[in-house]
């Protein structure tokens, strides 16, 4: 039999699709989670955890996964709404949010493993590069702490990247998360070092703070526009700082607080009625004819 060469032509490509169906829609990169759940056998079905951090463009959305057989399964979750509880109204997708979010999450897992005293973390951020280390038992034999992995998703991973910031809440609440100190602000690629103090202001919304200011001395009217909501809630510039460190303070003392109105869990008729707002009913023939008639007649006149 002659060789034949294949030749993949346009029509071939057109109709090629590759294997899953998430890696076609562009929503998983496998190549990256393949590494992120394998587990090594000698660990004998031990889970591997994940920090998975994810944005909307409402939201952060930190959570603590495991991958099984049937599926992945949360372990501990949080969201950068719920820090509405903890005093931060505003800005709930920016670098700071992305920490307080990281250390709320960070903060629920120990919790619910009972080692929070155990692993505090970093109790006063300084900006400084720390990764969390074993700590004593009651049999003077060290502990080794929790351990997850950065699931950065299909998020870019550039230097200053906002999901960096979840990391850096996650290991400053006490969890251990592998990483260096080439990825945050502050860090100069040149002289190899990293600026603690540029890392601190990002970490308490420094940044936020310094735009601001410099809005609001240059185009009053564009700063009126885009801080309208701090403006409403009378936060200014020169308060942020100590309303991110109060917020950090109040998550480490109750990670699981619920809001004071219990308006957390609403029953089953409020969410039919919220349903029904925005539904609009189909118009029976009759309905339909009166319409036209109206709309006629109003012309008409």
């Amino acid at each position: 039999m002659p060789f034949t060469k294949l030749v993949k032509n346009s029509p071939y490509f057109s109709r090629f699709q590759t294997k899953y169906k998430r890696r076609r829609a562009g929503k998983t990169d496998y190549y990256a989670r393949k590494r992120l759940i394998a587990q090594s056998k000698n660990k004998y079905n031990a889970p591997k955890y994940r920090l998975v951090v994810r944005f909307t463009n409402r939201d952060i959305i930190c959570q603590i996964v495991t991958a099984e057989i049937s599926g992945d399964k949360v372990f501990a979750a949080a969201y950068s709404h719920e820090l509405k509880r903890y005093g931060i109204e505003n800005g709930l997708t920016n670098w700071a949010a992305a920490y307080a979010t990281g250390l709320l999450v960070a903060r629920r897992a120990l919790k619910k493993l009972e080692i929070d005293e155990d692993f505090v973390g970093v109790e006063e951020p300084d900006g400084e590069y720390k990764l969390t280390e074993g700590a004593e038992g009651d049999d003077d034999e060290s502990r080794r702490p929790f351990k997850v992995f950065l699931d950065v998703g299909l998020h870019r991973t550039s230097t200053g990247a906002r999901v960096f910031g979840a990391m850096k809440g996650a290991s400053d609440g006490g969890l251990l998360v592998p990483h260096n100190e080439k990825r945050f602000p502050g860090y100069d690629p040149e002289g190899k070092e990293l600026d603690a103090e540029v890392l601190r202001k990002y970490i308490f919304g420094g940044h936020v703070a310094e735009y601001m200011e410099t809005l609001a001395d240059d185009d009053e009217e564009r700063y009126k526009s885009q801080f309208v909501k701090y403006i409403e809630n009378d936060v200014e510039a020169d308060g942020l700082e100590e309303l991110y460190a109060e917020a950090h303070k109040a998550i480490r003392e109750d990670p699981f607080k619920k809001d004071d109105d219990e308006g957390d869990k609403k029953d089953k008729d409020y969410w039919r009625a919220e349903g029904k707002k925005y539904k609009t009913n189909k118009l029976s023939r009759a309905e339909r004819e009166e319409r036209i008639k109206a709309k006629i007649s109003e012309l008409a006149s």
